[in-house]
């Protein structure tokens, strides 16, 4: 279990509030894990655990899905409303 360490904080980075920074987060990501997948080779429980916690959370809509954006959250017109974007 020493692995996830290094995995669970990667489900808490948030998504950038910006919609044009969406596909190069979730390209940075999804390389980050990939590399890490691929050098550190995590043990299958740890594996098992990240899968099924970032099922959970893009399967939910929370919003911190980096591999895709629900249709139906807020984010989009938050992102163009400028008392959000200017803090």
């Amino acid at each position: 279990m020493y692995c996830l360490q290094w995995l669970l904080p990667v489900l808490l980075i948030p998504k950038p509030l910006n919609p044009a920074l969406w596909f190069n987060h979730s390209m940075f990501m999804g390389f980050y894990l990939l590399s890490f997948l691929l050098e550190r080779k995590p043990c299958t429980i740890c594996a098992l655990v990240f899968l099924a916690a970032l099922f959970l959370i893009c399967y939910s809509c929370w919003g911190n899905c980096f591999l895709y954006h629900c249709s139906d959250s807020p984010l989009p017109d938050a992102a163009h409303d400028p008392s959000i974007v200017g803090t």
